[in-house]
Parts: C-alpha cells; sequence; structure tokens
C-alpha cells in the first residue's frame, strides 16, 4: 500500500475536485460484514457515516450491537428502518428506543423496505415518518431514485416516485430533522446529473447523496445491478464485460466520480451534497480506495 503525505492531499490517485468531492463520504455495512472488520478506525475517517443495512431476518439485537460498536469506535451509525418487515407500531418504537439508549442513534435511514408483502401495518416510508417514532432525530435520510424504480412505478414512468418526493420535500418543510436523498447505486454519470437537475428545477430541495459502488468484481456488480433493478448505467457494465481487455480487472468507480465532481466543481449549486458507497467487493476494498484518494482513516498506519 501507498504511503500518504498527510500534510496536503494526495491527488496522485484522481483529481483535487474528486478528493474534495468524497469528504464526508458515507459507507453501507450490514452486521455479518461488520463482524469481518477488525476496527474500522483503521479503514474510515472519523466520525464517517456509516449506514447499517437490516435485511429480513436479521434480529435487532445484532443491528442494535453494530451501531453500539460503530459508536464507541467513533462513527456516526444510521440504521436502515424498512417499513415492510416492521410487524407494529409498538416494535418499531421498541427498535427506537434500543437504538438511542444503547447506541446513541440520532440518525436513520427511512425506506419501504424490499419485501413484497408487508409484515404488519407499514407499507411505506411515509407511513414511518408520519409514526412520530422519529421525533428528535438529527438527521432522517430517505431513498432516491435517479433510474426510476420499477416496484413503485411498473409502467416505466416515474409518476409515483415523484409523488412520493413532493410529500417528503413537504415533511421536510415541516420538521426540524436534516433530511436527505440516498439513492441505489448507479454507473453513469449522465442520467444522474440530469436527475439531479431535474429535481430543482421541479423544486425539491432535498440534497442528494449519490449511491456508488465500490471496487468489485464485474460479474458481482452486473448480478448485484439487475437484482436491484439499475436502468440507464447498467449499460456501463454491459460495455465493459465486452471489453476483453477489462473483463477480468475489478471495476472502480473513478470515471463516475470524476465526472460528478467535475461537474460539482464547475456548478457549486448542484444537489449532490455527499457520495454513499455501497462496499459490494468488501468493505476493505472500499475503504483502501478512498484512502488512495485522499481520505484519511481515524487511526492512520505510520
Amino acid at each position: 500500500m501507498a504511503i500518504f503525505k498527510f500534510g496536503r492531499r494526495d491527488t496522485a490517485h484522481g483529481s483535487a475536485d474528486l478528493a474534495g468531492f468524497l469528504d464526508g463520504f458515507s459507507i453501507e455495512v450490514m452486521p455479518r460484514t461488520a463482524e469481518k472488520v477488525a476496527d474500522f478506525r483503521d479503514l474510515l475517517p472519523g466520525g464517517t457515516r456509516v449506514y447499517i443495512a437490516h435485511i429480513d431476518g436479521t434480529p435487532i439485537d445484532e443491528m442494535v450491537a453494530t451501531a453500539a460498536r460503530l459508536r464507541a469506535e467513533g462513527f456516526e451509525p444510521m440504521p436502515h428502518f424498512p417499513a415492510r418487515i416492521i410487524p407494529d407500531a409498538a416494535t418499531l418504537r421498541d427498535w427506537v428506543a434500543r437504538y438511542r439508549g444503547e447506541a446513541d442513534v440520532k440518525q436513520g435511514l427511512i425506506l419501504a423496505g424490499g419485501v413484497a408483502q408487508p409484515a404488519g401495518a407499514f407499507d411505506s416510508s411515509m407511513q414511518l415518518l408520519e409514526s412520530g417514532a422519529f421525533d428528535g432525530f438529527e438527521r432522517l435520510h430517505v431513498a432516491g431514485h435517479p433510474e426510476g424504480n420499477r416496484d413503485i412505478d411498473p409502467d416505466g414512468s416515474d409518476r409515483m416516485v415523484s409523488e412520493a418526493l413532493r410529500w417528503k420535500q413537504a415533511f421536510a418543510d415541516r420538521t426540524d430533522a436534516k433530511m436527505a436523498l440516498a439513492t441505489q447505486f448507479c454507473f453513469d454519470a449522465a442520467p444522474v446529473i440530469a436527475w439531479v437537475d431535474r429535481l430543482q428545477a421541479e423544486g425539491i430541495a432535498l440534497p442528494v447523496h449519490i449511491g456508488i459502488a465500490g471496487p468489485a468484481k464485474l460479474q458481482t456488480l452486473i448480478k448485484f445491478a439487475i437484482a436491484c433493478g439499475v436502468g440507464p448505467s447498467l449499460k456501463v457494465l454491459q460495455k465493459r464485460a465486452m471489453d476483453v481487455s477489462k473483463l477480468l480487472l475489478p471495476y472502480e468507480p473513478d470515471s463516475i466520480l470524476e465526472a460528478l465532481a467535475a461537474h460539482k466543481a464547475a456548478n457549486p449549486a448542484f444537489g449532490i451534497e455527499a457520495v454513499h458507497f455501497f462496499p459490494l467487493g468488501g468493505i476493505k476494498a472500499t475503504a483502501d480506495w478512498t484512502q488512495r484518494h485522499g481520505q484519511r482513516p481515524q487511526r492512520a498506519a505510520a
């Protein structure tokens, strides 16, 4: 691994625009992947927001323990709250109370959830937000879909997604919590830029935390992209797969992030506020990539 010159920003592996664009990035883990990390302080900058994905069937004890560990190591835990896996309001209140009491959780990602049939009365993120369970949270993030969502709009339009965004904007206008849109991962800058510009034109002022897949094998990314319904930017991966010279090389997100960083530098009011990494090739691989692009881990090696 390269030795970093921490007295100044190392831009040998990317532009200064990209290094600045990455400042304040977040990353996603699951309890079972977090268990494989000896100490997050060796990987991530201090205070990094770490989303904790709540997959259906994960015991709440494991979720809370992961949040408490991240808090103890100096990071900001942001657990997922997927509406459709929460059986009732009492369970929701219990989860929130445990997160706050045992891990000082102040932030949450509020989602509908990927399961087809709700476990109880909650079906959407909007119902969770309206429940009042998150009163007092400092930050609430909700889902954004730069390339649409066929589960929400089966006809291929974005009518329902747009209606939900307007509701969430109105909710943000009347709450003290900071809100943002955390998006699915994308591979092409052009549709992202068009989507963010369109949001601003339509009066959606929620800042965007753009989802980016971390370094991974191309086959892994294509599998996840198909499973998650990633749209136009899937063509970027398919084109790469046709290039024999790149087929066996791991994907790295330099191209999309350099393009977005350059656009942000040229247009400071552009609505992307932060980068959110999905470490599909492993947490360490993504953390190593961020370090090569100027991000210093909390406990940097000499």
